[in-house]
């Protein structure tokens, strides 16, 4: 149904002479997501189909196919998520609570989703990106809590740990934030995707579901909260060296 939904949505585009590029500042969104859109491997909103049926002028046709194609489609508005981080190049996670989901170990996973085996093997399997030739460049960064919330057993913690030590690399980059209630990240983790073309898409967690963004507003949001982040994070070798020295102080 979002197939259909992308080729007609691109039939009205191309019959406009609209490229995706004048389309998406139509909109306010990036190519990409227009180009999702068409490919049919993203859910759109309502709202977006009634802004791009009032900008390529076709009278109501989109509103109608929505409901159609869209509305009782299998999946909600934000599980592309997925789609997007594997056609990353670069992808940069705030945990403000736990470990990112793409550096998490079977056994804090586990713990987290309480034993809940498909969900867990769905996070394992999203790690598969990091083993592509090239993989993306990832840079996770934690805030100091992380380090001390127990997740599991201390078994389970130390192995997470540990793991986060083994995996900094040339293509990983682990840094630390520490724990202070004045900054932007407080208000919950995030997950910046860089794509091929350079646009980025980002995703918000919440206690109710998470979001998939690419609005200009929400993009400048994350920035400036990532900024702020990254001119307080520890350096690698010093975020190393506190997570070692956490295990062997609290989870040893």
């Amino acid at each position: 149904m979002l197939t259909a939904f992308g080729k007609a949505f691109r039939r009205y585009r191309t019959g406009t002479g609209l490229s995706q590029e004048r389309l998406a500042v139509k909109l306010g969104v990036t190519t990409q997501y227009v180009s999702l859109v068409e490919l049919g491997r993203t859910r759109c909103t309502f709202e977006f189909a009634t802004a791009a049926d009032e900008a390529l002028e076709v009278g109501g046709d989109l509103q109608e196919l929505w409901k159609d194609l869209v509305m009782d489609a299998a999946y909600p508005t934000w599980f592309d998520w997925p789609t997007v981080e594997a056609d990353a190049v670069e992808i940069t996670a705030y945990g403000l609570t736990v470990v990112p989901g793409l550096l998490q170990t079977p056994a804090y996973a586990n713990a987290i989703l309480h034993g809940d085996k498909e969900a867990v093997d769905a996070r394992i399997r999203r790690q598969e990106i990091l083993r592509k030739n090239p993989p993306p460049a990832l840079t996770v960064l934690l805030d100091e809590a992380v380090l001390h919330r127990a997740v599991g057993s201390k078994e389970i913690m130390r192995e997470q740990l540990e793991y986060l030590i083994s995996v900094v690399g040339p293509n990983v980059t682990v840094q630390v934030v520490p724990s202070s209630g004045e900054h932007g990240g407080n208000s919950g983790p995030f997950v910046v995707a860089t794509l091929e073309d350079r646009s980025e898409v980002v995703y918000v967690d919440s206690a109710y579901r998470g979001l998939t963004l690419s609005e200009p507003e929400a993009l400048n949001a994350v920035a400036r909260t990532l900024r702020e982040l990254r001119s307080l994070a520890l350096p690698m070798a010093a975020s190393v060296e506190l997570i070692r020295r956490t295990v062997e102080e609290r989870w040893t």
